[in-house]
């Protein structure tokens, strides 16, 4: 049968109908009507939920050095504070240090008890104790403004630190003091950091907090040992305050350490005028900038003004043994990357003998530099910098031999 202009038409119609059917948004039928045509159709509905799939993955960590110097690393914890564990874990650190909440902002979210098991799961897991971790505070706390509203504010935020550390079971809490702003004596804001410390133990129970020196710039409180001096003098419960020292801040504010002898001399001054039993930490940083020069820029090991002799200094020295030793260096590579190499040199030094006789070069600790043309803000910042690379390093004895530490 030859087909018709009209046969042709209505095969035409049909299959445009049955096009459309297919198109039509079906509810639970499976038959949608068009017209006069009836056309079975497949429906395909989309799920409106998600699944979450747990991934288990296994991951290797190094083994950690058994070393009376607890070595470590600020470490992220992004995406929870149980995430800072294995991120310290990953590097090797024996001690570590993370913000409990974001660092920049007043508020945050609560803990949540997810987290907070997780964390302790993870810290016993991974054999850490309260003791190697050193929690650092918010950047947006002055304990030290003369504004009372402002102040408050700081308080506030300061307080909900301390309480978050003792959800965890941590037992220390670093901060920057504060500043005067310019609106009141240095005395004056001492006393006003003291009398918030004492409301903060009153409102705790185990946390003891750890007043961090400071680069000397400006109006800030911590620069001079005196400064920390006298806020521990106020404090009522001095068994719960203590006293972490930046070796970059240090040596910015006009201690200088670079020398055995002179870094003997700056802790005994310390013991002298706040006390060696204060001291809960450190922080180990090189600085960009010369010493005395009030300006708080710091640098990988080995990179800076300070030098790698001061940190073999101070990995030999046994009173700074069993507190944890906190890197907060810039990431060449990825930050794990170069914390990793930071922390196996610093744990090579200890109990090595320095003297010129073998050189090493930095690129051999944090790999080689990525660098970008600065800002020209930053330019202007610090135009006196040494940006230079493949600083040489002086090391007596072979890195790789130097120390007897072994794997607990």
């Amino acid at each position: 049968m030859v087909p018709t202009r009209r046969s042709s038409r209505l095969a035409e119609q049909k299959e445009a109908a049955e096009s459309r059917a297919k198109r039509i948004k079906l509810d639970d039928s499976s038959v949608a009507e068009v017209g006069t045509v009836k056309v079975d159709v497949k429906v395909t509905r989309k799920t409106k939920r998600t699944r979450k799939v747990d991934i288990m993955e296994t991951i290797t960590f190094p083994t950690r050095v058994s070393t009376p110097w607890k070595v470590g690393a600020h470490v992220s914890a992004a995406g929870g504070v149980e995430n800072a564990i294995p991120n310290a874990a990953a590097i090797g650190a024996n001690a570590f240090a993370l913000f409990v909440k974001s660092q920049r902002k007043w508020e945050s979210p609560p803990l949540t008890p997810e987290s907070i098991s997780l964390f302790k799961e993870r810290m016993e897991e991974h054999g850490y104790c309260s003791s190697d971790i050193l929690p650092h505070g918010s950047y947006l706390v002055n304990l030290g403004n003369p504004d009372p509203l402002k102040r408050e504010k700081s308080y506030e935020c300061f307080l909900d630190d301390l309480q978050r550390c003792e959800q965890l079971g941590l037992m220390l809490y670093n901060f920057h003091p504060g500043s005067t702003v310019g609106q009141a004596t240095a005395e004056e804001s001492i006393s006003l950091i003291a009398e918030c410390i004492n409301r903060a133990h009153k409102q705790t129970s185990r946390v003891t907090i750890v007043l961090e020196n400071m680069a000397g710039a400006g109006n800030i409180i911590g620069g001079d040992f005196c400064h920390l001096k006298s806020i521990i003098d106020q404090v009522v419960d001095k068994g719960r305050v203590g006293v972490c020292l930046d070796t970059c801040h240090m040596f910015a504010a006009g201690y200088d350490i670079r020398r055995k002898e002179d870094w003997d001399a700056t802790l005994e001054r310390f013991d002298t005028e706040v006390g060696l039993s204060y001291l809960r930490g450190m922080h180990l940083n090189d600085s960009k900038m010369a010493h005395n020069s009030r300006k708080d820029r710091h640098q990988n090991i080995g990179m800076g003004e300070i030098g790698i002799h001061a940190f073999h200094h101070i990995l030999n020295d046994p009173r700074v043994q069993n507190i944890p030793l906190i890197l907060e260096t810039p990431a060449f590579e990825a930050p794990l990357v170069t914390w990793t190499k930071e922390i196996e040199t610093l744990n090579r030094l200890s109990g090595l003998s320095l003297g010129p006789d073998v050189t090493m070069q930095c690129a051999e600790i944090v790999g080689k530099r990525k660098t970008k043309a600065p800002s020209r803000k930053r330019k202007a910042r610090d135009d006196d910098e040494d940006e230079s690379e493949g600083e040489e390093l002086q090391l007596n004895g072979e890195l790789s031999n130097s120390s007897d530490a072994q794997a607990p």
